[in-house]
Order: structure tokens, then sequence, then C-alpha cells
């Protein structure tokens, strides 16, 4: 049941976040900059006055979906902000580029969260089997408990998850603060348009504290789980 409702909090929580972004995306996409630059012209001056000439900037289906690739070195920026001219698209494409420039100088925080990856990855897969092989025990054997080994390794899993979550924090408030330092040093924005990507910005480091303390709250869970069990 706990960790029904830890999952029921942390899913409502992300979202009224995740719906705040949208609108205050929405809010300061009606204000058109005063430098009329799109965002594609945002991220290609950002990149080159970083001295950053091997990474394209290209746009990509779906909402919000803007990223940066490492791997491909391509800045992704969705269709609303690529050719947008606002306040919205200008802090999302400069932040997107925040992470091309943490790559170029090899930020610490960056590399780290890089290198956990593929890590992430095969303990998201074993998490997948143990709650499938939960699901169908408890199908077709009448349950199947949760074992002091199985614990110990859901515990390790989503002592992964935490750590990366965690790590990716102060990425993208560093990536927040480059973008943010840029376009008002370089004159793209001014002052309240400064605010709202600022704002806007705000809200979509937002999502990655939710992410981090539902992480927590579930290791937490499952921790206080394995150390019952070895009570007993």
């Amino acid at each position: 049941m706990m960790i029904i409702i830890i999952s029921v909090v942390t899913i409502a929580i992300s979202w009224y976040v995740s719906h705040k972004l949208k609108s205050k995306f929405k809010e300061y996409s009606q204000f058109t900059l005063l430098s009329g630059m799109s965002g594609k012209e945002v991220a290609e001056k950002m990149l080159r006055d970083n001295g950053i000439y091997d990474v394209r900037v290209i746009c990509v289906e779906g909402q919000l979906t803007d990223h940066y690739n490492p791997a491909e070195k391509t800045v992704n920026l969705s269709q609303e902000v690529y050719h947008g001219r606002s306040a919205a698209s200008a802090a999302v494409s400069a932040h997107e580029c925040g992470h091309a420039v943490q790559h170029a100088t090899q930020y610490s925080m960056l590399t780290m969260r890089t290198t956990l990856v593929p890590i992430q990855n095969v303990s998201a897969t074993i998490m997948n089997v143990i709650m499938m092989a939960l699901m169908f025990g408890g199908i077709f054997m009448g349950g199947v408990g949760l074992l002091p080994q199985m614990l110990l390794i859901i515990v390790a899993c989503n002592l992964v998850f935490t750590l990366f979550a965690f790590i990716t924090l102060p990425v993208e408030f560093d990536a927040s603060k480059r973008a943010l330092a840029w376009i008002e040093s370089t004159g793209v924005t001014n002052n309240a348009e400064h605010a709202m990507a600022k704002d806007a910005l705000k809200w979509a480091a937002m999502t990655y504290v939710v992410a981090a303390l539902g992480a927590l709250a579930q290791l937490v869970y499952y921790a206080s789980l394995l150390l019952g069990s070895r009570d007993e």
C-alpha cells in the first residue's frame, strides 16, 4: 500500500509541475522577442559564441521534446521552439545549448551522468524482469513474496535510479545558469524577456526535482522493507 501511495503522490505532483510548465511555455510563447531571433538562430549563435562548430541544430517532432544528444552532437529542438521567436523558445534552445557547452568543456557532472546511463538501463531491465515475475507469480502461483535476495536487488536498482536522478539536477541547473547568463550578456532578451525565460526554466527544472524526490522515496521504502526482512 505504501508504494502505491508514494507512486500516486509522485504522479500527482509530476502532473501539476508538467501542467505548470506547459502553461508557462504557452504564456511566454505569446511574447515575440524584440531581437526577433528564432530558437534555431539563438541556438546557433550560442554555439558559435562558445566556439562550438561541430554541433548541429535540428528540428524534431513533438512538444517540449527538446534535448541535446551528445552521441550525435545535435541540439534537437521541437518545432515550436525551433521556429518560435519568443522568450520561451529562446530559453529552451539556449538551455539545450548549455548541455552542448557542458559536453565541450567536459563538465564533470555531465560526464558522471553519461557514465551512469548504461548502468541505469541495465537496472531498469532488471526491475522490469522482477516486476513481471511478481505479476505472473501472483497470477499463476497464488503470489510470490519479496524474498530478501530479491529485495536486495530492487534496492540496488533503486539506488542507481536515485543516484542518476540527483546527478541530473546539477547538470540541468548548470545548463540553465549558462543559458540565462548568455542570453542576458548578448542582448538576446531584454529585462522583461529575461524574467520570462528564467521563470520558464525554473519550472522545467522542477520536473527533475520531483523525479529525484520520487526516486528517493521509493529507495527509502524498499530499503526499509529489506531492513525489516532481516530483523525477522
